[in-house]
């Protein structure tokens, strides 16, 4: 029985809505600043894009292990928040280490830890979100959360930017400004954010718990990894952008206008992200929905097969792209609530994560291979095909 107070269960733009957005707002606004000159930071410690790739691999392989372990661990603990906040204050205090490192292996060791606190508090966040609003509402409630994240990210560079100005360009002390808005995401989460009772998970193993997920959960997890295995890094948008205006307007101003069409890819998927959400919620059914934003992908990549060089079809690219990110994001987590009872809600979300951790590097290196052996439309068209091919899944016939 749902044990809330009838108003809180009436309203989903509740406190403690309102509370986890705020928080991860603050908390992507943190770690997206440290991300924008994290670059610079190697360049001055003079290392190369080896350790980058290293350093960055190290860690989001290091998250999602830790989202899979820790949506585990969360089902089986009488209170998720402290655990939550707890990583929210790793991934602070880590991110604000990096002001003091001295040489790239500690750079490497700041960032794993940051990215570990990521990782553990993802499954129990998603958790409280989906405890705290009713079924009907799930849409909404994670799609404003993923609202509220990306506008942290569209402010962070700006910030960063801001920063570099007022302090001669000094990025070490960007760093150190970075703990700002972090420990304010603790300080957030810890106050406005109310836990509801659930009744725990069995004690069962780790396996055991994979296992009991619901069968159309596991299909549905199917239909995401497909999808997301053509699902590349939108990082390679911006390269073919420069790439495909270079010859245009040069290099210096490629790469401007690369990163101008990056910044509105982040103002749609803000955007999208609670329109996705908003409309999941009033679909006859969520998948609908979803299924629209995988055949916005479709479209997406079927103007890069086209490969014109003419900043409307950019635009458009990554107008398509952010649109898309952001209905997914939103309606993955709202089905992933809907189909997996609240005691096993750790587990399902953390794996869902880990599947779409999986599909990212995946998709990105299987993109990356077939533009570099033949052509950036042979990645693009096989990105295309997945998407295609998860479009299927997830409207087969239950």
């Amino acid at each position: 029985m749902d044990e809330r107070p009838l108003a809180e269960r009436r309203a989903w733009l509740n406190r403690t809505v309102l509370g986890i957005g705020l928080t991860s707002l603050a908390s992507d606004w943190s770690h997206e600043m440290a991300t924008a000159v994290l670059p610079a930071l190697l360049i001055s410690l003079g290392v190369g894009p080896g350790w980058l790739g290293a350093i960055e691999g190290t860690a989001d392989g290091l998250s999602s292990f830790t989202k899979l372990a820790a949506g585990h661990w969360t089902d089986r603990l009488q209170r998720r928040k402290p655990l939550v906040v707890f990583a929210y204050a790793v991934t602070a205090l880590a991110t604000g280490s990096l002001a003091f490192v001295t040489n790239a292996f500690e750079v490497l060791l700041a960032r794993s830890a940051a990215w570990f606190g990521r990782g553990l508090r993802t499954p129990g966040r998603k958790a409280l979100l989906a405890a705290a609003v009713p079924r009907e509402a799930y849409g909404r409630a994670f799609g404003f959360e993923r609202m509220m994240d990306t506008v942290g990210a569209i402010v962070a560079p700006v910030t960063a930017l801001w920063l570099l100005g007022a302090t001669g360009h000094n990025f070490r002390r960007v760093f150190f400004w970075s703990l700002v808005p972090g420990i304010l995401a603790v300080l957030v989460f810890g106050l406005f954010v109310r836990e509801s009772r659930v009744e725990k998970s069995s004690s069962a193993s780790f396996v055991a718990g994979l296992r009991n997920l619901p069968v159309d959960f596991r299909w549905f997890l199917v239909a995401v990894g497909v999808f997301g295995l053509g699902d590349f890094s939108h990082t390679m948008l911006i390269l073919y952008a420069t790439r495909t205006l270079a010859p245009q307007v040069g290099l210096a101003m490629a790469s401007t206008v690369a990163v101008g069409l990056y910044f509105a890819h982040n103002v749609f998927y803000a955007a999208f992200a609670y329109l996705g959400g908003w409309l999941g919620d009033y679909a006859p059914r969520r998948r609908l929905v979803l299924a629209g934003g995988y055949a916005l992908a479709i479209g997406m990549a079927a103007l890069l097969v086209l490969g014109r060089a003419d900043r409307a079809v950019l635009f458009a690219v990554f107008a398509l792209a952010g649109m898309f990110v952001g209905v997914n994001e939103a309606l993955e987590d709202s089905i992933t609530a809907e189909l997996v009872p609240q005691q096993q809600h750790g587990m399902a979300f953390g794996t869902m994560a880990a599947v779409n951790a999986v599909g990212d590097f995946g998709s990105s290196l299987l993109i990356g291979l077939l533009w570099s052996a033949y052509s950036p439309a042979a990645g693009f068209a096989v990105a295309g095909a997945l998407f295609f091919a998860g479009l299927v899944l997830l409207l087969r016939p239950r």
